[in-house]
């Protein structure tokens, strides 16, 4: 068994590496980890830099070494590569009738109220990139779902320098293989191993300040399943593509739809075609809330509720050679605190462990290893109290039918009063790895 070498910050390597690297702009680095690669975007970068050398009065001022920075495997914050001055992500221009905020002052404005959030934003989803980055770059056939999840997790805590509600994981490291989509992360003495024909969702979020980078990719080690992922790649861009302020829900579900389904697959041949996963959708995220209130759906559905400037979203698609439809099973792990505090538990286990979910986690997600991780002990009665009882939501595996493939990508972004920003988007996420 081949085990990822883990992510973990030491101290005195990253004063080390720190000390060695020149100090330069975060803006010299941020186009190959935070935008794609176009010439719009290089020639931007150009003009600030030119702009930069007039400010000879800049010249006391230190500026963080930027991601090309960071160590392997990454140790060093992002918060001492970029010193609070993160890349923006992918930047979409409206259009139609909402060309004119580009250049409105009045929207603007609007910009400037919403600057510190916009900020937190970018500094999680370039913890993202770069924990996700070297996840790609070790995850094989042969590891422990187990050591993933670890190897991602810690990664995340360490850039984004954990620190109870102000920084740390947005939920758990969701591992699905093969014919389950969603909603799988190992508990405490589970061990699964990867095959090298498994199909690999490996899906985490990170928060600063309760605003959540939530993004996914799929993980193959057998051409075969191509189809499938370019299926999902195009119906997760082209979501993306179609998504913006008073667009209508449902006018994207059905452009996702008409993309995933115009796709095929031959399987130990078998022509199967690739199908949306109907009962899955993408969500409009709020602070410490993942799911907070608006669902994306992937299919046609006729919903007439219209995307609002300033929300956040993650567009995140999932394709299957199954049945289109999945379905709880196995051993449920991620578990949220629901939103309702009138009801309060009645056994002493309960309490005492509602506690410590209202301590550690509020209203973001968790998993049982989190509480094993807390030092909980015997909280199985006190977690089965909460849940049936409302006060706690558990989130079982969702999983199409045996047999079947399923691939998933998803980015976020928000909707800003002058432009949509792919926050997520960088090192070739929706690329074949």
């Amino acid at each position: 068994m081949s085990v990822a070498e883990p992510i973990g910050a030491d101290t005195a390597a990253v004063d080390q590496k720190m000390a060695e690297l020149s100090v330069s702009s975060p803006a010299d680095h941020a186009s190959t980890d935070a935008k794609p690669e176009d010439d719009h975007e290089d020639a931007d970068g150009e003009k600030k830099k030119k702009k930069k050398k007039k400010k000879s009065g800049n010249k006391h001022k230190k500026k963080g070494p930027g991601a090309a920075g960071q160590t392997t495997p990454p140790t060093i914050p992002v918060s001492k590569l970029f010193l609070n001055k993160y890349p923006e992500g992918h930047i979409h221009e409206y259009i139609d009738d909402n060309s004119y905020r580009t250049t409105s002052e009045e929207m603007r404005a609007k910009e400037r109220l919403c600057e510190q959030q916009v900020n937190d934003l970018r500094r999680a989803a370039e913890v993202h990139r770069e924990v996700r980055s070297y996840a790609r770059s070790q995850i094989k056939p042969g590891m422990d779902l187990a050591d993933i999840a670890e190897m991602i997790e810690n990664g995340t805590r360490t850039l984004v320098e954990e620190k109870g509600f102000e920084a740390g994981i947005g939920f758990p490291t969701g591992l699905s293989i093969n014919h389950c989509a969603a909603h799988y992360t190992p508990n405490t003495g589970d061990h699964v191993i990867i095959q090298n024909d498994d199909v690999l969702k490996v899906d985490f979020g990170v928060h600063v300040n309760g605003h959540i980078i939530d993004s996914a990719f799929t993980m193959t080690w057998n051409d075969r399943y191509d189809p499938l992922l370019q299926a999902v790649r195009e119906a997760t861009n082209t979501g993306i593509r179609e998504a913006g302020i008073d667009v209508r829900l449902g006018d994207i579900g059905a452009a996702i739809q008409e993309v995933m389904e115009s796709y095929e697959i031959t399987l130990d041949g078998k022509t199967l075609p690739i199908k949306c996963v109907r009962n899955l959708c993408g969500h409009n995220i709020g602070p410490y809330t993942i799911h907070s209130g608006k669902s994306v759906p992937i299919v046609a559905n006729g919903d007439q509720t219209k995307m609002e400037e300033g929300e956040l979203f993650a567009i995140e698609t999932f394709g299957t050679t199954g049945t289109g439809l999945v379905h709880e099973e196995g051993a449920c792990s991620h578990y949220a605190k629901s939103g309702d505090d009138t009801v309060q538990p009645r056994i002493t286990s309960a309490k005492k462990l509602l506690g410590s979910i209202n301590k550690n986690f509020g209203t973001l997600p968790f998993c049982r290893r989190y509480l094993d991780r807390l030092g909980e002990s015997h909280y199985y009665m006190g977690l089965k109290h909460l849940v049936d009882n409302g006060i706690v939501t558990a989130y079982p595996p969702l999983c199409d039918s045996p047999g079947s493939y399923t691939a998933q990508f998803e980015h976020t972004f928000i909707l800003r009063p002058t432009c949509k920003e792919v926050l997520s988007r960088g090192d070739g996420l929706l690329k074949k790895h």
